[in-house]
């Protein structure tokens, strides 16, 4: 049968459904394995701790600055090179951030639909992963506030000020390649199967090499080169009613901490239908983390507020100010540096007092050992009924009532057999001399301590 010939070309140019690209889904990141955890070991002649993984790293999170169109295109460009270089390397963005790479990459995004508190993100993140600035570091720190035990952090410096980051982005391949291939033992070894359990912050590492680097063979960095770590302490912090009732952070149900997109992760199909809604669920009621401070202001009221220091329960004094921030040493380059606090070297196990425009000149910054334990209680003298509470930025909706009370506590990074644990590890360049953490040059170069006036350069 002869078929006309406008037939025929309309039957030439018809698009074929099984030709049709498969739009690559973003999956929920329980599907993902279990966390490798490294260890963290101490070298000679180097303040800066040693990075060793058991097994390559198979999770990164990433995490950008808001409203950043360089971040933007920098995470694509870094996916896109992990991706090509890294096959065996999955990828977890929170919902917005896992919209923008689901339609820019040929690859499976992992995200959750609920709050990034919940236990899988902690359960199943490697290697977290920042573009931005200091900002970006402390909102990473904080999905991980619940737990003692957080994952490296490699960050790009892409803010304003950057005192916190150590690598620039045009360094991202340099750089991640020294983190991957950070390992006790040579990378070229007999392949043998990956096995893993299930993530327990309480476990010990297992530190036996489960298996190679095979697949990027010929990128080893040797067996006595490894990425250097910075633990950076983080305050433990309770918040406590007038009667001794532990509070959460936020008193109320609170969904993902950032806009939910227009796509929610895991409910997309290959058709763009949704399966689910976002499952809202209520923060834990435990203490929580601080990488930077821990803060109580007056906010909006006009007076003063007067709160009780307690110092190992012992009563220290009555500080009469705007507010009062108990800081870390890391923290002490942000909020209390700006109220007249000093500066604490990271490295330095302490926590740092320090009164917001208090009424006495004599009330100064205090340094006090981090196993200390400090209370702050909000005075029955207040003249307002309530004040503002944040930990590293993050309000509490519902303030604090006058008898409740912050206690505070430094926490234990702890030396054992195997390596140290605790606080945020910070991947840093590593260097040969002692000490070698980039604090001293960030101190002249970002903070222009001792900056001479009247001079130039």
């Amino acid at each position: 049968m002869k078929v006309p010939r406008r037939k025929a070309s309309l039957l030439q140019w018809q698009r074929s459904f099984s030709t049709t690209c498969q739009r690559w889904l973003i999956k929920e990141i329980s599907e993902l394995p279990p966390r490798i955890c490294p260890t963290y070991q101490a070298t000679e002649n180097n303040d800066l701790l040693s990075l060793r993984w058991p097994s390559p790293l198979r999770n990164i999170f990433l995490i950008k600055k808001d409203c950043s169109q360089a971040a933007s295109n920098a995470v694509v460009e870094f996916a896109k090179h992990v991706i090509a270089t890294y096959p065996s390397i999955s990828l977890i963005a929170e919902p917005s951030l896992a919209q923008v790479l689901h339609l820019q990459l040929q690859h499976p995004i992992f995200s959750s639909t609920s709050t990034l508190h919940d236990t899988p993100i902690q359960a199943k993140t490697d290697l977290v992963t920042t573009f931005g600035g200091d900002g970006t570091i402390l909102h990473a720190s904080s999905l991980f506030s619940a737990t003692s035990s957080v994952p490296p952090v490699l960050s790009f410096t892409m803010g304003t000020l950057g005192f916190l980051g150590e690598w620039k982005f045009s360094e991202y391949q340099r750089a991640f390649r020294e983190v991957y291939m950070s390992s006790g033992k040579s990378a070229i070894a007999e392949d043998r199967p990956m096995t893993s359990k299930p993530f327990d912050e309480n476990d010990v590492p297992d530190t036996r090499s489960e298996t190679d680097w095979s697949d990027i063979r010929g990128k080893s960095l040797g067996s006595q080169r490894s990425a250097r770590v910075l633990l950076r302490n983080r305050l433990k912090v309770g918040i406590y009613s007038p009667n001794g009732d532990r509070l959460p952070l936020s008193p109320v149900v609170r969904g993902p901490p950032y806009p939910l997109p227009t796509i929610p992760s895991s409910s997309l199909t290959a058709q763009g239908t949704h399966r689910s809604s976002v499952d809202q669920t209520r923060l834990p009621i435990t203490d929580i983390h601080a990488l930077n401070e821990v803060l109580i202001h007056r906010g909006a009221d006009p007076h003063l507020t007067i709160i009780d220091v307690l110092v190992n329960n012992r009563f220290l004094t009555e500080a009469v100010a705007d507010g009062m921030i108990i800081s870390t040493p890391t923290g002490s380059t942000a909020y209390s540096l700006s109220s007249g606090g000093s500066i604490i070297h990271p490295l330095v196990s302490s926590l740092l007092l320090t009164p917001i425009c208090p009424r006495s000149l004599s009330f100064r910054p205090l340094v006090l050992p981090a196993n200390v334990d400090v209370v702050l209680r909000l005075s029955e003298k207040n003249r307002g009924r309530s004040v503002e509470v944040s930990v590293d930025g993050v309000r509490r909706q519902g303030g604090l009532e006058v008898g409740g009370e912050v206690r505070v506590r430094g926490e234990e990074i702890e030396k054992r057999s195997e390596g140290w644990k605790g606080g945020v590890p910070c991947l840093m360049r590593g260097g040969e001399s002692g000490g070698d953490d980039g604090w001293v040059g960030g101190l002249n170069g970002l903070l222009k301590f001792n900056y001479p006036f009247g001079e130039e350069g």
